[in-house]
C-alpha cells in the first residue's frame, strides 16, 4: 500500500512540472509576439520620417550616376523604376500599420528577405571570363588571343606587354601598384578592393577567411560520455569481419607462387659505397696536360699580395676617408674583402676571421668551373656594322634650303604640288588658299574659303587642273586656271556633269551643290557637304574619283568616295574598325588603302573584300604614303616612328626608323626618284634614299641621307606636311612658323 501511494505521489508531480513548463512557454510566446509587433509599428514610423533624411542619401547617389550618366544609357529608367517601388512600399506600409500577411502566415519582410538571400547567388566565386578551363596559358604564347570568352569570341592579348622599365615605373607612380594582381587568363591586371586585400592579410597571418568566424564558440557534443537508451548504430557486426578472406588468401598464393617461379624480383638495393661525387682534380699530373689536348685545369688560387702581408708598407693601409668609403660600399663593389692591418711582429697577429668564409668561396670556385672551352672568335667590330653605301653615291637628293614662300599668317598645315611641277597650292588656319609659282616664290592668287583648311590635294591627271580642299565639314572642288585653256576646258566638262537620281539616296547625308557670285569668280566651282568635318582629302590616279576622311568613333560614316564626273558620293564600309586617321589610293591598282590609329587595312574595290592587314607596331598612325611601284607603304605616327612595309613579304613593318625626335606629322614619297621624306615636329625633315628591286629575293635598301633644318618650331609644332615636286629631286615643306621652305 505504501508502494502505491508513493508512486501515486510521484505521478501527481510530474503532471504538475508538465502544467508550470507549459505556462512558461506559453508566457514567452506571448511575450515574442508583443514584441514583434512593437518592432513592426517602429518600422512603419521609421518608414513615414525615412524620406526626410533619405533625401540627402538620394541626391548623393543621383550625383554619383551623372558622373557615369554617359557610359550606362539605362540607368535613369532603373532608378525611376526603384523610387516608384519605394513610394508604393511606403503606401502599403501607411495602409497596412498591423502589418498584414499573405497567405500561409508570411509577412512581405519575411519574403524580401528570402528574395535578398537569392540575389546575389552565383554558380562560382569569381566571374571566370576565359572558358579555356585549367591548362597551361603557355600554349597560347604564340597566337595573338589568349582564350575564349563566353559567347565564345577570342579574348586578344595586350597589344604591348610591359617590360622592366614599365614595371618599375609603374611601381614608382602608380599608387594602387601594390595590390594589382596579374591575371594570366585574361592577360589583364585587376586592382584587389580592401576587402580582397584584408582577406589575403588574414589568410597570411593563418586567420580564417571569414570574419565573422568565432573560431572559440562552445562545441556542440553529439556523442557524450553517457550511454544513451537508443545507440546511433546498432546493426549486428558481419560475418566477413571474423572469418579469414579468401580472395586475399588467393592472391597471396599468386604472388608467392611468381616469386618461387622467379616472376616477380626483389627490388635492388643500391650500394652508396660507391658515391656519386668525386673529385675532378685530384690525380692531376703534369703529364696530363701533355696528353689531353682539351685538358681543363683547376682554376688557381690568386697569389696573396702586399695587402695581405702582416706588416705591408704604409701607402697599402686605409685613411679614415677610405675606410669609411669601404664600409659604404657593397660586399659586391670592394676591391678588397678585408681590411689592411699592421702588427709589429707577427706573434701579435691574431687567427684569420675569414678563414672558413674563404675556404667556402675556394670550393664554389672549384664547383663553378667552367666544364667547357669555348673557342673565342676574333672579330673586328667594324665588321659587325651593315655595309651601306656612301650619300654621294645616292645622289641626287635635296640638301639645302632655296626659297621660302611667306605670305600666310597662321599655320599651313597643307602643302600640295601640281602635275607639272610649275605650281604650288597651300591651305593655312588663315582661312585662306594660295597658289605660288615653284620657281619664284611668288604667290599668283590667294582664296579666302572662310574657315581653317586642313588639308589640300592637287588632282594628279595631268589633264585637267583641279583642286580639292577640305575645310571644316565641306570638300571644296577649285579650278585655279592655272593652264593652257585646253586643259582648262577639259577640267570645265569634268565638272558640268549632271547629278544622277539615286546618288543622292545612296550617299544619305552628302550633299553636292554648285557655287553662286563671289566664290564662282574666285574659281570654287563645287561644295560637297558632308555630316562631319572633314580632315583629309585624297585624290585616285585618274582624277575622277575623291576620297575624304572624317574621323568619329561613334559612326560609321568615317569616309566617303565621291566621283567628279557624276556628282555620286557613296560610304564604301558598313562599319569602321577603330578611327580612321587617312586614306590613299593605290597608284595602279584597284586597292584602297585604310589607315586607322594602329593598322592599315587594304581593301580589293573590285572584289569589295579586305585584303590584307598590316599591323604598324605603333601607338597612333599620323598619316601614309603609298609607293609609286605599289608593293610599299610607309607610315608616320605619333609616336616618332616611322614604318617601312613590303607587301609581298609580310604585315608586320620591314624596318621602323626611329629618327626623329617627336611626332611624325608627315611623310610623302617621290613619284620617279627613289626617295622618301618624314617631317616632324622637332623641327627637321629627314631625306632617305629607298631603292625597291624588281628581284622578290632581294630587300629594299634604305639609307637615311640628309636631315633638313629651317623652320622654327611654334607652339610646340614644327614641320606639319612635306610633298616632292613631282620631277625634280627637290622637297617641300610647310610648317607651324607660316612658311613653306623648297630644299634643293
Amino acid at each position: 500500500m505504501e508502494g502505491s501511494s508513493s508512486n501515486m505521489r510521484i505521478n501527481e508531480q510530474k503532471e504538475e512540472a508538465k502544467k508550470e513548463g507549459m505556462g512558461k512557454v506559453r508566457e514567452k510566446t506571448k511575450k515574442r509576439s508583443k514584441e514583434e509587433e512593437e518592432e513592426e509599428v517602429e518600422e512603419i514610423f521609421n518608414l513615414k520620417n525615412k524620406p526626410a533624411h533619405e533625401g540627402e542619401d538620394g541626391d548623393l547617389s543621383d550625383s554619383e550616376d551623372s558622373v557615369y550618366s554617359g557610359l550606362e544609357d539605362s540607368g535613369s529608367d532603373s532608378d525611376d523604376d526603384e523610387e516608384d517601388e519605394v513610394m508604393l512600399d511606403s503606401e502599403q506600409t501607411q495602409q497596412t500599420p498591423e502589418g498584414k500577411k499573405k497567405e500561409g502566415g508570411v509577412t512581405e519582410e519575411e519574403e524580401e528577405k528570402k528574395e535578398d538571400e537569392y540575389a546575389h547567388d552565383s554558380s562560382d566565386e569569381e566571374d571566370i571570363r576565359n572558358t579555356v578551363g585549367n591548362i597551361p596559358m603557355e600554349w597560347y604564347k604564340d597566337f595573338p588571343h589568349i582564350g575564349y570568352d563566353l559567347d565564345g569570341k577570342k579574348i586578344l592579348k595586350p597589344i604591348r606587354n610591359k617590360d622592366e622599365l614599365d614595371e618599375f615605373l609603374d611601381k614608382m607612380e602608380n599608387p594602387d601598384y601594390w595590390r594589382t594582381v596579374h591575371d594570366k587568363q585574361t592577360g589583364s591586371d585587376i586592382i584587389l578592393s580592401d576587402e580582397q586585400v584584408a582577406l589575403v592579410n588574414r589568410l597570411q597571418k593563418g586567420q580564417f577567411g571569414d570574419v565573422n568566424f568565432n573560431e572559440y564558440q562552445p562545441t556542440v557534443e553529439f556523442f557524450s560520455n553517457e550511454v544513451m537508451l537508443h545507440p546511433v548504430t546498432n546493426r549486428p557486426a558481419d560475418k566477413r569481419s571474423f572469418i579469414p578472406s579468401l580472395i586475399e588468401k588467393e592472391k597471396v598464393s599468386k604472388l608467392v607462387h611468381a616469386i618461387k617461379m622467379g616472376w616477380i624480383k626483389p627490388r635492388r638495393v643500391e650500394d652508396d659505397t660507391r658515391g656519386h661525387f668525386y673529385d675532378l682534380w685530384a690525380s692531376e699530373d703534369s703529364s696530363i696536360l701533355g696528353r689531353h689536348k682539351m685538358h681543363l685545369p683547376a682554376p688557381k688560387i690568386p697569389l696573396p699580395g702586399h695587402h695581405e702581408s702582416y706588416n705591408p708598407p704604409p701607402e697599402y693601409l686605409f685613411t679614415e676617408e677610405e675606410f669609411a668609403l669601404w664600409e659604404q660600399q657593397d660586399p659586391s663593389d670592394r676591391k678588397l674583402p678585408f681590411v689592411p692591418k699592421k702588427f709589429s711582429s707577427l706573434r701579435q697577429v691574431p687567427a684569420f676571421p675569414r678563414f672558413l668564409h674563404e675556404r667556402f668561396e675556394r670550393c664554389l670556385d672549384l664547383y663553378l668551373c667552367p666544364r667547357q672551352r669555348k673557342m673565342r672568335v676574333n672579330v673586328n667590330p667594324e665588321d659587325l656594322i651593315p655595309k651601306l653605301p656612301k650619300p654621294k653615291d645616292l645622289q641626287p637628293f635635296p640638301t639645302t634650303q632655296s626659297l621660302v614662300y611667306k605670305g600666310h599668317s597662321g599655320l599651313v598645315r597643307s602643302i600640295s604640288v601640281s602635275p607639272s611641277g610649275q605650281w604650288l597650292a597651300s591651305g593655312s588656319d588663315d582661312g585662306s588658299v594660295r597658289f605660288w609659282e615653284v620657281c619664284s616664290s611668288r604667290c599668283l592668287k590667294t582664296v579666302q574659303v572662310g574657315g581653317a583648311v586642313k588639308s589640300i590635294t592637287w588632282n594628279p591627271n595631268p589633264s585637267v587642273c583641279l583642286l580639292a580642299v577640305a575645310v571644316d565639314s565641306v570638300v571644296l572642288i577649285l579650278s585655279p586656271s592655272l593652264a593652257d585653256k585646253q586643259v582648262v576646258s577639259s577640267s570645265e566638262r569634268l565638272l558640268l556633269g549632271q547629278q544622277e537620281a539615286g546618288a543622292t539616296e545612296e550617299a544619305g547625308s552628302v550633299t553636292w551643290s554648285d557655287t553662286e557670285g563671289e566664290e564662282l569668280n574666285q574659281g570654287i566651282r563645287l561644295k560637297i557637304q558632308h555630316p562631319k568635318a572633314v580632315h583629309q582629302v585624297a585624290w585616285h590616279a585618274k582624277g575622277d574619283y575623291l576620297a575624304s576622311v572624317m574621323p568619329d568613333h561613334s559612326s560609321h560614316l568615317q569616309v566617303f568616295i565621291h566621283q567628279v564626273s557624276k556628282r555620286r558620293s557613296q560610304n564604301p564600309f558598313r562599319k569602321n574598325k577603330g578611327l580612321v586617321q587617312c586614306v590613299s589610293f593605290h597608284p595602279v591598282r584597284p586597292y584602297f588603302f585604310v589607315a586607322t590609329q594602329r593598322s592599315v587595312r587594304i581593301y580589293n574595290l573590285v572584289k569589295q573584300e579586305m585584303t590584307k592587314k598590316l599591323q604598324a607596331n605603333s601607338k597612333w598612325i599620323s598619316s601614309m604614303a603609298v609607293h609609286p611601284g605599289g608593293d610599299h607603304v610607309i607610315c608616320g605616327s605619333y609616336d616618332c616612328r616611322l614604318s617601312w612595309f613590303d607587301l609581298d613579304l609580310s604585315t608586320k613593318p620591314y624596318k621602323m626608323l626611329r629618327h626623329h625626335k617627336k611626332a611624325v606629322r608627315g611623310v610623302a614619297y617621290h613619284r620617279t626618284y627613289p626617295l622618301f621624306a618624314s617631317a616632324s615636329d622637332d623641327g627637321s625633315v629627314i631625306v632617305c634614299h629607298g631603292t625597291v628591286y624588281n628581284d622578290l629575293l632581294q630587300n629594299p635598301l634604305i639609307v637615311p641621307v640628309k636631315v633638313l633644318r629651317g623652320h622654327v618650331i611654334t607652339h610646340d609644332l614644327g614641320v606639319l606636311d612635306v610633298t616632292f615636286h613631282p620631277t625634280q629631286p627637290w622637297v617641300f615643306s610647310s610648317g607651324a612658323d607660316a612658311t613653306i621652305r623648297l630644299f634643293t
